[in-house]
């Protein structure tokens, strides 16, 4: 039986009422980025140690995702739903609450668990109350969601760090989890009933949890632990790689998938899919990338940095409904090459920053990365769940967000991996000027000399600019690989993407 709902209730209250708590469960993907300094400090722990804050959450998150559709079909929709809310709020106030860094951990491992099933269910919830041709408006709402909410928690948990203290960056999401539980029950219709008949895929969903867990942990820690150099990453590489094929081999012939691989038959969908991967590379990859550097390079606090992305915040709720207008008029595919050209183009912009790039010049690149992103994630979601039957929506959903928190983990990897490389790279290029005798050299350390008359600490000076340039090349470099990247998924999708009605109305959408 297909899952549909209905309801007598306005589908655009509802539609806000579930994206609520899922803003706060994105939120918290980057909302504790800014704080690991002070985790670490208030519990007694090192830096390196607190950084499992971070991964135990991802890892949790990734784990649950692609199982959650499957979740939704065996103990129902809303049941589920509401389940994942008070489980996120009672972590989260856990999480506020811990007293040592292995309390917290585990507390974030739950939190992470809680809000892995929150995205997807959401957008089966919503997929289920519009009918196709009101989707590409619905998807703005989202759209806000999962783009905003990245580029938002850096900021937030900045200012509340520096002026409250880093408990309140979990404490936030209670009050919001216990309006949303209530306005879930209250507003949110049952589905149809659940599928109690479902066996338990056990060797799926194992294979699932070791493979996706094992691939989140590799890609959070490869930098620090110098990837294929260390034994701890090899072995998890291969963990992941046997298990996820081992699991697709399984899944293809059972019955009742936990993750339905049929899906991606869907040309639509499995292009839907790639992308939402690129945009997840970009807007994880770009979050994490410029903040990093404000702090690092330019001196900026944790709250000035925020202050950087916050306006390009905005922009996107600004553009996203104007996006959500243009898909009723205007084919997916069309809407995707030129919100891909728009982040090429805002990427490669941002590989222009110089030692002497100012706050004002720093805004203005951060709205350009992020301009074009309204016009893919709406075209995207559109394309993607066009062909899709409402029967299957809820591990299309799952699979859907699969593909853009991976993407935004492998983004996350990626750039600072190539980040670190070409620093050093750059450096050493930087490093064969430096040297005695070289008249560039010696003009500048006479410059400096009348500033700085021991010879020692100007020469200590002139290398700390060099290691400073030679990073912000680094940064620099990294844009520029971004802005590559899009532009190869763009020649890519120009050949590959089907077209499709304004509006995203299929003609053979399966009831």
């Amino acid at each position: 039986m297909p899952s549909t709902i209905t309801s007598k209730n306005n589908p655009w209250l509802i539609a806000v009422v579930v994206s609520i708590v899922t803003f706060m469960e994105v939120l918290d993907t980057t909302i504790v980025n800014v704080s690991l300094l002070h985790i670490a400090g208030s519990l007694a722990a090192g830096y390196d140690e607190s950084t499992w804050v971070l991964t135990s959450y991802l890892v949790a998150n990734a784990i649950v995702i692609p199982l959650s559709g499957w979740l939704s079909d065996k103990i129902g929709r809303k049941r589920y739903f509401v389940m994942c809310i008070v489980g996120f709020t009672a972590a989260s106030f856990a999480c506020g609450a811990a007293t040592s860094l292995t309390s917290l951990i585990v507390f974030r491992i739950l939190q992470g668990a809680a809000g892995g099933g929150l995205q997807p269910t959401q957008q089966a919830i919503i997929l289920d109350i519009f009918p196709p041709e009101k989707r590409g408006a619905v998807f703005a709402i989202t759209g806000i969601t999962m783009v905003f909410a990245p580029i938002l928690g850096p900021t937030l948990g900045g200012i509340i760090t520096d002026h409250i203290s880093w408990r309140w960056v979990f404490y936030i999401n209670v009050p919001v989890g216990i309006m949303a539980t209530f306005l879930v029950l209250k507003l949110v219709p049952k589905d149809d009933k659940q599928k109690s008949s479902l066996s338990i895929d056990y060797y799926g969903i194992a294979l699932i949890a070791v493979g996706i867990g094992a691939l989140q942990i590799m890609l959070d820690k490869g930098q620090q632990e110098d990837w294929f150099e260390s034994s701890f990453i090899i072995s998890f590489a291969l963990v992941s790689f046997v298990s996820l094929v081992v699991a697709v081999i399984w899944m293809s012939d059972h019955k009742d998938p936990v993750i339905d691989f049929s899906l991606f038959k869907d040309r639509g969908f499995a292009m839907g899919c790639c992308l939402i991967f690129i945009v997840g590379f970009v807007l994880y990859g770009g979050t994490f990338l410029l903040p990093t550097m404000l702090q690092s390079q330019f001196g900026y606090t944790a709250t000035l940095s925020g202050l950087v992305l916050s306006p390009a915040g905005l922009a996107t709720i600004f553009l996203m409904p104007v996006s959500g207008k243009l898909i009723t008029i205007v084919q997916a595919r069309y809407m995707i090459y030129v919100g891909m050209t728009l982040s090429a183009t805002g990427m490669f912009g941002t590989a222009l920053v110089s030692p002497q790039t100012d706050f004002e010049t720093f805004l203005l690149m951060r709205i350009m990365q992020v301009i074009g992103l309204p016009f893919l994630f709406i075209p995207i979601s559109t394309l993607a769940f066009f062909n899709v039957p409402k029967n299957k929506s809820n591990k299309a959903s799952a699979l859907f967000s699969l593909f853009r928190n991976i993407g935004g983990s492998v983004g996350i990897t990626l750039i600072s991996t190539y980040q670190v490389r070409q620093s050093q790279i750059r450096q050493s290029y930087l490093a064969e000027n430096i040297i005695p005798g070289s008249p560039n050299y010696e003009n500048y350390l006479n410059v400096l000399k009348q500033t700085i008359p021991n010879t020692h600490t100007a020469e200590r000076y002139v290398n700390k600019v060099m290691e400073s340039q030679a990073a912000i090349l680094g940064y620099a470099d990294s844009y520029l690989l971004m802005s590559y990247i899009i532009l190869g998924m763009l020649v890519i999708a120009f050949f590959m993407l089907p077209a499709n009605k304004p509006g995203g109305v299929s003609h053979t959408i399966a009831e």
